[in-house]
């Protein structure tokens, strides 16, 4: 397909028309002759914009880098093409958020010569962006750096530097998350009257954990060089490897593993990250992390958690200073304030299709409030049936079998807690289905208990409220099947923290970008990765031009407020 040109002569002198025209072959003939598809029109009349139009048109059904070779001169050469897009927003967040002046204040010697960290902070931002954008380990993430992306004032990079920015990471994480939250905070005007609280678990595939070390009442690893094995209270301090085995929340008991905590908004917005050894117990964190946030001169704060950290300790621990608290309660604890809970009667109130509340009065200084959610009723009837079901067909006609064989099977059984629970042995060893454990299950389908200290919250705000950890699950989520937390390429305590707070750093700006958008990131990524930076180079000089952007591509910048490219980004002229 091509332009073909055709002269035409009139009384004014001779004029050139333009047509889109394509050869095709004339059996009769025996050869090829030209077929006109379009005409433009006369030449010198010719709508140069509508010609435009009609390029960037075509140019969206080809690759970036296909487009770009496309539109260029026929003496210049299409050398090399790298995404654009994604780390392009990323730096305008990133600098909005003024992380690029934190990481160059964070650190520096109360006296004597300033260090200059610009190199060190375009690495921490690229690395930032490698986990929003691409995850992979630091090595494959440098040449992905130097190789597949551009990065404003990072050309290339290597795995040497991207380590040393993690070991200065680690070092200055704790002013670093203070000042990356104060900047977050007053740019999106942020409400931290509920902070969302609960850990996570990450293994990694060793054959031996770490070596246990001395740590101190935080979990962090004591000064080698430190000889007193005593704390500051006289108490010895506690010995662990930080890869550690523990109880695995993704179902991996069998490998080491870490404890990571995090803490955000109502909005998800993820405002501090914490880590731990393996082997450290939830009970205990919750107590940590509130002392670490009453370091931040926060206001009042109603911490909501789950029921892994509702015991009475941690309880009278979150009301301290004015603060307060919204924990999930374990329904078949079996304590007496659950079965004084469920035992109260009266109606519920509807505040949702989906939730309905019922508010008891069993405490003075505690509020309660049963949840009845009726979509999870059904699914927790229909997974109850699905168990009795199992369970009819494994204890069928067991009367006959051994006292042994019957012992046999109650202890295979015993290793299956959702069959268990309904499994009930007579006196004379007959192994029959609990009727009585049915109906008291039934009683609990779909329901939740909570327990709130704060007397002004409403009973509404208590349940949305709680609902609103779900933000956190979605955090955790993403921060495993987006960001790639693991596999952790690290061997190294301190490095293994740095990875974290990297992780931590890339959710934040796609938290950022999604609420503003209201788009998951997954659709945003994609839509940016078609915007990508091409390499030219020709007699005269090199350039490296930016794709032109679609609709949905500008819409996307007004959206998030950032400037759209310059179409020519660099420009190196052939020197004479």
């Amino acid at each position: 397909m091509y332009v073909k040109t055709t002269k035409r002569e009139n009384k004014s002198g001779t004029v050139r028309y333009l047509h889109l025209a394509h050869n095709e072959w004339d059996p009769i003939k025996g050869r090829a002759v030209p077929k006109v598809l379009f005409t433009f029109g006369r030449e010198d009349d010719l709508d140069r914009e509508a010609i435009k139009r009609l390029v960037a048109s075509l140019s969206r059904l080809l690759d970036p880098g296909q487009a770009l070779a496309s539109t260029t001169a026929s003496d210049l050469e299409f050398t090399s093409s790298a995404a654009f897009g994604g780390a392009h927003v990323l730096d305008h967040l990133w600098r909005r958020l003024r992380i690029d002046q934190i990481a160059a204040r964070v650190g520096q010697p109360k006296r004597g010569r300033r260090r200059d960290m610009t190199a060190t902070e375009r690495v921490l931002f690229a690395l930032v962006a490698n986990r929003a954008l691409a995850p992979s380990s630091k090595l494959a993430a440098a040449e992905w750096i130097s190789q597949d992306v551009h990065i404003d004032g990072l050309p290339a990079t290597s795995d040497d530097a991207c380590y040393r920015a993690m070991d200065w990471l680690h070092e200055v994480k704790d002013d670093l998350e203070k000042q990356v939250f104060d900047e977050v905070a007053n740019l999106l005007n942020l409400e931290v009257d509920l902070l969302f609280f609960d850990t996570t678990s990450t293994y990694f595939e060793l054959e031996e954990p770490d070596a246990p070390v001395a740590r101190d009442e935080r979990g962090d690893r004591l000064p080698d060089d430190d000889g007193d094995a005593d704390g500051e209270d006289g108490q010895e301090n506690a010995e662990a490897g930080f890869r550690a085995y523990g109880k695995s929340k993704d179902a991996r008991d069998d490998l080491p593993q870490i404890v990571i905590g995090m803490a955000v908004t109502r909005d998800g917005i993820p405002v501090r990250c914490w880590c731990w050894a393996g082997n450290a117990s939830d009970q205990t964190l919750i107590r940590q992390v509130k002392d670490d946030m009453r370091d931040w001169t926060l206001s009042k704060i109603v911490w909501v958690t789950d029921r892994g950290f509702s015991s009475a300790e941690n309880r009278r621990y979150l009301r301290q200073g004015d603060h307060s608290y919204i924990i999930g309660e374990k329904l078949r604890s079996g304590s007496p304030e659950v079965k004084a809970a469920l035992s109260r009667q009266g109606r519920y109130t509807e505040i949702s299709g989906n939730l309905r509340i019922k508010e008891v009065r069993i405490s003075e200084t505690e509020r309660f409030v049963i949840c009845h959610n009726p979509e999870a009723a059904e699914r927790d009837k229909h997974t109850r049936e699905q168990l009795l079901a199992q369970l009819s067909v494994l204890i069928d006609d067991t009367d006959q079998l051994s006292e042994f064989k019957r012992g046999e099977l109650r202890g295979k059984i015993s290793a299956k807690p959702g069959l268990a629970r309904y499994l009930r042995t007579t006196p004379a060893g007959k192994l029959r289905i609990d009727t009585a454990k049915i109906k008291t299950e039934e009683n609990l389908d779909g329901k939740y208990l909570l327990r709130c200290a704060d007397p002004h919250l409403s009973a509404e705000d208590i349940a949305v409220g709680y609902q609103q950890l779900l933000e956190l699950e979605r955090g955790w989520r993403d921060m495993k099947q987006i960001i790639d937390l693991r596999p952790v390429y690290h061997r190294l305590e301190e490095r293994i923290r740095a990875h974290v707070i990297l992780c931590w750093l890339a959710l934040l700006l796609i938290r950022i970008t999604e609420t503003t958008t209201g788009a998951t990131w997954r659709a945003i990524r994609r839509e940016l990765d078609r915007i990508h930076l091409g390499t030219f180079t020709g007699s005269a000089g090199l350039f490296r031009q930016v794709t032109a952007l679609t609709k949905p591509q500008l819409d996307l910048l007004a959206t998030l407020g950032i400037p759209r490219p310059k179409q020519v980004i660099d420009l190196q002229p052939t020197p004479r």
